[in-house]
């Protein structure tokens, strides 16, 4: 049983306590939990509560800093057993089916939007069901991530001596060694158990491709998990640590970004959410900075869909639940998907919009990745991403996390023991 399974049976209890009222004003008032709280993630978030407030609601932000999500849920998980939900919370891939399964979120709330939007005609299957209950839509999806990116400071590969991206392991390492030779970091890193993973995955997507991938990290295939080839994904895994800078432990993602753009370092791997901190310094994607596939991951997309789940109100709340519908149908509004993304460094969920997004006044960072979502849909390259919470449940990510931060953080891990490991800590975890 997991751990919100077993919150289920809190909340059962905790149900035949009132739900604490929320103050409205004459329209109502929406409360929503999430954590959305770096630069440019605020500046995206704001576009949403400016025009969820120019449709007279009240918004009541409940931003919660950190673990990159960890702990919003875990505060989450506390109001919710205290019988008093917000609104809207960010909630994300699996985690919103186990939250639908509470029977704390709403199936009801979003009908009419969605099919006055034509919700079911403008999303990709994939994302549609990310968003979904037993059918019906239980959470609004508000942008697509690509994970597998790498980011990278033009200026600094010059100096290094660099001519261009890496697009294998060994033009990768070549490149490490140009630009700590130089005296600059090679990768920027933030020393976080989803950051760390967030590097593994790339590298088992690099070393075992897409469908090596989802056997180990979607599918939780054993005999994948221990294999030969896991092996050699934390053999790269140990040699790109030996890139990073040694203070990294502890640091934030956005933090490690600030490097690259203020070139002291010459890459990052991370998801676009990164673009946003380029947006914000008044970067220029293609002239100031380059985002490409990690090397070895072009014919493959890691997807983190960002979602606002809405939560069951009682009745009477009329005011509340027309805030509640208004917000979804604000988030998945062109204007807002365009604003929102621009802001955040992401690409619309609408298809419309992905199929056309030089039009719609995308950089090239963002046409790029619209396309190979599109294209990758088809071929089977689009997966979920396991350390941003669309692959598994908590606890297989938790004890994923914890195997490989330890063998990032131990210079004499052995790759052999660290496969044998990871297929021991899922099968206990499951």
């Amino acid at each position: 049983m997991n751990a919100i399974s077993r919150l289920a049976t809190v909340i059962s209890l905790a149900s035949l306590f009132p739900l604490s009222a929320l103050a409205a004003d004459s329209k109502g008032s929406v409360e929503v939990v999430h954590w959305w709280t770096s630069g440019g993630e605020k500046a995206a978030v704001d576009v949403l509560k400016a025009q969820v407030e120019k449709d007279g609601f009240t918004w009541k932000d409940g931003a919660v800093a950190g673990g990159g999500g960890s702990t919003a849920m875990t505060v989450l998980k506390s109001r919710a057993v205290a019988g008093n939900p917000p609104g809207v919370a960010q909630i994300k891939g699996p985690d919103i089916q186990e939250w639908g399964s509470t029977g704390l979120l709403s199936t009801d709330t979003l009908k009419d939007v969605a099919k006055a939007e034509n919700w079911d005609g403008l999303l990709s299957p994939k994302v549609a069901n990310t968003v979904k209950y037993e059918g019906d839509y239980v959470a609004v999806p508000v942008n697509i991530h690509r994970v597998n990116w790498l980011w990278i400071n033009p200026a600094v590969f010059k100096k290094a001596g660099i001519d261009k991206a890496p697009t294998t392991l060994e033009e990768f390492y070549a490149a490490g060694d140009k630009l700590k030779a130089a005296g600059f970091i090679a990768l920027a890193h933030g020393g976080q158990p989803w950051q760390d993973s967030t590097v593994f995955e790339d590298v088992v997507l690099s070393v075992m491709g897409p469908e090596g991938y989802k056997k180990a990290l979607v599918d939780l295939d054993q005999k994948t998990l221990s294999g030969p080839e896991m092996a050699k994904a934390f053999t790269e895994l140990k040699k790109i640590t030996g890139y990073m800078d040694p203070n990294r432990a502890g640091r934030d993602w956005n933090i490690a970004a600030a490097d690259v753009i203020g070139g002291k370092a010459g890459m990052q791997m991370m998801g676009d959410w990164a673009k946003s901190e380029w947006t914000a310094a008044k970067k220029v994607a293609g002239k100031d900075y380059q985002c490409v596939p990690f090397p070895g991951t072009d014919k493959a997309f890691t997807y983190n869909i960002d979602s606002l789940a809405v939560f069951k109100l009682k009745a009477d709340r009329k005011g509340d639940i027309a805030a509640q519908q208004d917000l979804a149908k604000v988030a998945l509004g062109k204007d807002f998907q365009k604003v929102f993304s621009i802001n955040k460094g992401s690409i619309p969920v609408r298809t419309d919009m992905l199929n056309d997004m030089s039009a719609e006044g995308f950089d090239s960072c963002a046409q790029a990745s619209a396309k190979d979502f599109l294209a990758d849909e088809k071929t089977g390259g689009l997966q979920p991403s396991m350390a941003h919470n669309m692959a598994t449940s908590l606890a297989v990510q938790g004890a994923i996390f914890d195997v490989v931060t330890n063998f990032m953080n131990d210079k004499d891990a052995d790759p052999a023991k660290a496969s044998a490991q990871l297929a021991s800590a899922v099968k206990a975890a499951q």
